[in-house]
């Protein structure tokens, strides 16, 4: 008897949809089932393999009228803002553009004795665990490309979006993938570390917390199965004493409480020069204050609720604990605050990193602002934290911010933007936000292996 993972609606705490797991025999039925069909799609032209990934995609976007609403219900998203399938279709088209390119053989030389050359060459099963919080782009991230080149793909999605993969999948077969290509199954947390351990997948693209990426390698410990990881964030925005200052007001305040802070790039801390302090917190505040907190299927609602009580629990924590030690909040409990998953969003002031709010991931509507008197000082503090995904740095200085942006722990430096995934660029972080890289070339080679071919013509 398997487990039934059940979606709970933050709109309402209901039951929004409820699916039963596989046994450990029938994951690896599907597993084995796309071993099977992997060779023949891998000998598929890679242009027929790419016509397909974009048909596919384009079966998505035809559903986002039923998508919207599903996700409003599913995770709290305001059905205003229209779903992923702007950023879903980007990242999918630009990793189709660059495919020929990025999977040719890396030609090493051809003389009248020898011909050497280096294929990349599919792993194989590709198992993605996908998230809730962006839950088509954070999927199609790894399964557009693993399918362009040539892997075979199951798909495990966050219970809180339980209908994402089903959705995903529908559409790419009925646009002529394979069912054995692509499939979206519902695992356990323990069916899933077997599969693992017991080798079912070749590669393992894992999104989500710090816990469960180091689940995942315990499971592939000792299998030399590949696992890459994005895991926790807690990414900075520094504002220089030269910036735009309302650009970087309005730019780093939706990243920060946009999709309720449920962000994995979303700001979560501010450093401010002293200069523009006062400035940044008071416009912060007014755009803040501004926000409607209500139900997501209302077109007039610009923040929803958190996507479970339990996420939101954590966050009133974060800021019930920084209150106590000092802080400042700046924005009173909006109407539609219920204790629950509907969270005001929260700006606070007078925080030190000795509160939880500047160091543990809040992924919720609160940031904390900080003043600060040098670039040294700024460093310090967006370094002082175990995670490295983004950082923000607002200046009108390119040279400065690439010489601040070196010293910057992080995946990815932003110069005047934050909290966007640009997909010519690899997605990737460090420390505790984990290791692997997503979409550019290297996307590719991570979804691929290195074959040298060393062919020695003549032997006399």
């Amino acid at each position: 008897m398997g487990q039934t993972l059940k979606c709970i609606s933050p709109i309402d705490g209901s039951v929004y949809a409820s699916r039963e797991t596989l046994s450990r025999e029938e994951g690896f039925a599907v597993a084995s089932a796309a071993r099977k069909a992997q060779k023949a799609w891998a000998a598929r032209p890679l242009q027929e393999r790419i016509d397909l990934v974009m048909a596919g995609v384009a079966a998505v976007g035809k559903m986002n009228d039923e998508i919207v609403p599903e996700l409003a219900h599913m995770m709290g998203r305001p059905v205003r803002y229209g779903g992923e399938f702007g950023g879903f279709n980007e990242r999918s088209s630009y990793m189709a553009e660059i495919a020929e390119m990025a999977l040719a053989d890396i030609e090493v030389g051809e003389d009248k004795n020898f011909k050497r050359f280096i294929k990349r060459i599919p792993h194989g099963v590709v198992f993605i665990v996908a998230p809730w919080n962006y839950p088509y782009m954070t999927a199609v991230n790894t399964l557009a490309p693993a399918l362009i080149a040539g892997n075979t793909v199951v798909l495990k999605h966050a219970t809180q979006t339980l209908l994402v993969g089903e959705r995903m999948a529908a559409a790419f077969h009925a646009a002529g993938v394979p069912a054995e290509v692509f499939q979206n199954i519902f695992l356990d947390h323990d069916t899933t570390s077997a599969l693992i351990a017991d080798r079912a997948f070749d590669f393992v693209n894992f999104t989500g917390s710090v816990g469960g990426g180091q689940a995942m390698e315990r499971a592939a410990a000792g299998t030399f199965t590949g696992v890459g990881t994005e895991l926790g964030g807690k990414d900075p925005g520094y504002v220089m004493e030269d910036a735009d200052l309302d650009a970087a007001v309005d730019t780093l305040i939706d990243g920060a409480m946009f999709n309720a802070g449920q962000c994995c790039c979303g700001i979560e801390r501010i450093y401010v020069h002293e200069s523009l302090y006062d400035d940044f917190v008071a416009k912060a505040v007014e755009i803040v204050k501004g926000y409607r907190l209500g139900n997501p299927l209302d077109e007039a609602t610009t923040m929803g609720p958190m996507a479970n009580q339990r996420f939101a629990a954590e966050v009133r924590a974060q800021i019930d604990e920084a209150l106590a030690a000092g802080a400042q909040a700046h924005i009173d409990p909006m109407e539609a605050d219920d204790g629950g998953a509907y969270l005001t969003p929260q700006i606070l002031t007078n925080v030190t990193h000795e509160m939880r709010v500047m160091r543990d991931e809040s992924f919720g509507p609160v940031v904390g602002i900080m003043k600060v008197s040098s670039d040294a000082e700024a460093i310090t503090l967006m370094n002082d934290s175990e995670f490295g995904l983004t950082a923000s740095l607002w200046t009108r200085d390119l040279d400065r911010a690439a010489r601040v942006g070196d010293e910057v722990e992080t995946g990815t430096v932003f110069m005047n933007r934050a909290d966007y995934l640009d997909p010519s660029l690899c997605w990737t972080g460090c420390k505790n936000t984990g290791r692997g890289g997503g979409l550019s070339v290297i996307g590719y080679q991570n979804l691929t292996r290195p074959k040298s071919y060393h062919l020695k013509k003549v032997t006399g």
